[in-house]
């Protein structure tokens, strides 16, 4: 999966790539080379700093079709190489790369250019305004969020700010399940709940919502508005509970995100797709009927649902068959249909999907729709691109990703119920736990396709052991720093930063400059999982250096130059931070 799009400003890499595809041409123009079509030039990292800072094993794929070994390919490319300024030296290493080192003078001027930059260093022309809608979390509103939605919501604010750092127009929004049998289930849960809680012998209903939060919920709607549902008829008991608790299970959702850090710029109602109301709260109208509406039975759909409903019927992609609606995914290539609208008359949430995505799309006109979706939903995500095909849109504008299990450990245990309840474990024990830094910093350390542990007791710790700890007191470290100097009265404003020389300062330096080639990264690829990986990195390098380079000295000169080098990190290091929806703090 990748978000590409063109950029204004080429990138170092960028400018390396052009620079080795000219030269390939003109080695064939001369003779020098065979002709033979250019595949894609990648440029990469070597891992052996001594190969240089960029590296491309183009050689290699040219070969074969050249029919040239590749070592001499490089060779004939070297002599027509014209490396971009920031380039020193160019070097061929077996069995056939091209390795460019960056010049030293160039990498002292990227500390001024980072320290003129500020808070705004890092941010890339990649999306060039492109409007993107993020949807996430999006949990049924039945009970609390636990420590696997807090995965996807972290997931889903941290691609949010680095993708508004990459030039998007981001929208976050978060789809509320308010409607279907979970409604009814939890509505007539409550009500049991609510009347076991006033004295009643009530049984729960054999399909019910049995965790002890219902009972902490009845008791609060108790407190609050007394014993006056207990006369009323049980349909109309439970449907007016399951409205009061629905409100207080969404407030609860936002408390818990809050506390993450997260927030949404819409809470887009399903219910709103039928009824022909507002479609979101930045949404339009809906006016769409059926064709043939004896054709769905007893099932009632207006607004945005009646209007795609019309739409794939009128293009043949519906059919009618064992008393319910089906959606003909396999005359797109699926290996099935699906249903759309049960034989109860009773829409699926596929039928719902369709038309949140044909809202999406059509009626708000997003030009990207990303969903953060759980595990269960893999099988979800083909016959969504399918519709988004039938409905006449690019299904490569709707990215899927799929965010895997969590599990919680105490060290080598395994957590398996809560502390307080017994029960499911919320989000926000784990929150109050360790943290909202710790957990968002976990969450996001391991890709979102692949299961993770959760060591909620390394999470606490406060030692290089935890990442965490490690990354955030680097940042201290420098505000430490920084304050040292400005009680001395060092004024680093003017600070040479050609003094800046030596190796780990030079190394420290190499790593600040990557931050925009992650954000490109991690925007394009939608992999957020790199962030945590760079502030390490870069936190161990910081380190190394704070042993190797005496950043206040004797040497006013140096140490001005030195100031400089670690206010420029500061600022790296606290973007990555907040991309990463944490704190940057100056004490530890």
């Amino acid at each position: 999966m990748s978000l590409r799009t063109k950029r204004s400003n080429p990138t170092l890499k960028q400018k390396l790539a052009r620079c080795l595809q000219q030269a390939v041409l003109e080695a064939q123009k001369q003779g020098a080379l065979v002709s033979a079509s250019l595949p894609e030039v990648v440029i990469e990292h070597p891992q052996n700093p001594e190969y240089g800072d960029f590296a491309s094993g183009l050689p290699l794929k040219l070969a074969r079709s050249m029919g040239t070994p590749p070592m001499v390919i490089a060779e004939k490319m070297s002599e027509y190489i014209l490396p971009p300024p920031e380039i020193e030296k160019v070097l061929i290493a077996s069995p056939g790369f091209i390795n460019f080192t960056l010049r030293d003078d160039w990498l002292g001027t990227q500390v001024e250019f980072i320290l003129d930059a500020g808070e705004s260093y890092g941010g890339i022309c990649l999306g060039k305004g492109s409007r993107v809608q993020l949807e996430f979390v999006s949990v049924n509103p039945t009970g609390p969020l636990h420590v696997g939605h807090g995965r996807g919501a972290v997931l889903g604010s941290t691609l949010a700010n680095v993708l508004t750092a990459a030039g998007y127009s981001i929208e976050k929004e978060y789809y509320i399940n308010d409607m279907g049998n979970q409604i009814d289930s939890f509505g007539r849960s409550l009500h049991a709940r609510y009347q076991q809680c006033l004295g009643k012998e009530i049984a729960m209903p054999s399909d019910g919502y049995l965790g002890n939060y219902m009972i902490d919920l009845a008791k609060g709607i108790i407190q609050e508005q007394g014993d006056r549902f207990l006369p009323l008829p049980r349909e109309k008991a439970a449907s007016e509970l399951a409205n009061v608790g629905f409100a207080k299970i969404i407030q609860g959702i936002k408390e818990d995100l809050n506390l993450l850090n997260i927030d949404f710029d819409v809470w887009f109602s399903e219910n709103s797709l039928y009824l022909g109301g507002k479609a979101a709260k930045k949404g339009e109208e809906g006016e769409g009927k059926l064709n043939d509406s004896s054709f769905y039975g007893n099932a009632v759909f207006a607004g945005t649902a009646g209007k795609v409903m019309a739409l794939l019927q009128e293009a043949g992609y519906v059919a009618k068959k064992e008393d319910a609606i089906w959606f003909e995914s396999s005359a797109l290539g699926e290996d099935k249909d699906n249903v759309l609208v049960r034989s109860d008359g009773t829409p699926t949430y596929f039928a719902s999907d369709i038309a949140y995505h044909y809202n999406k799309f059509i009626e708000r006109k997003f030009d990207l729709v990303i969903d953060i979706w759980g595990a269960d939903h893999q099988g979800h995500v083909p016959r969504m691109k399918a519709v988004i095909k039938a409905l006449g849109q690019d299904p490569e504008r709707l990215k899927v990703i799929i965010c895997q299990l969590v599990t919680l450990r105490r060290g080598q245990e395994i957590v398996r119920v809560s502390k307080r309840s017994g029960d499911i474990i919320t989000l926000r024990e784990v929150v109050d736990e360790v943290g909202s830094d710790a957990c968002r910093f976990s969450f996001l350390s391991r890709s979102a396709d692949s299961q993770m542990d959760f060591d909620m007791e390394l999470a606490k710790k406060q030692s290089a052991d935890n990442p965490v700890y490690y990354v955030q007191y680097a940042h201290a470290r420098i505000a430490s720093i920084l304050r040292l100097a400005e009680q001395r009265g060092i004024d680093y404003s003017q600070g040479d930063v050609s003094l800046l020389t030596s190796e780990p300062e030079l190394t420290l330096i190499r790593r600040l400059i990557l931050l925009p080639e992650i954000i490109e990264q991690v925007a394009t690829m939608l992999e957020p999982h790199h962030l945590p990986y760079y502030a390490q990195d870069l936190a161990t390098v910081f380190h190394s250096f704070y042993k190797q380079c005496r950043v206040v000295s004797q040497d006013e000169q140096l140490s001005k130059a030195r100031l400089k080098l670690v206010r420029a990190t500061q600022i790296v290091l606290a973007k990555v931070l907040s991309l990463m929806g944490m704190t940057a703090p100056e004490k530890m």
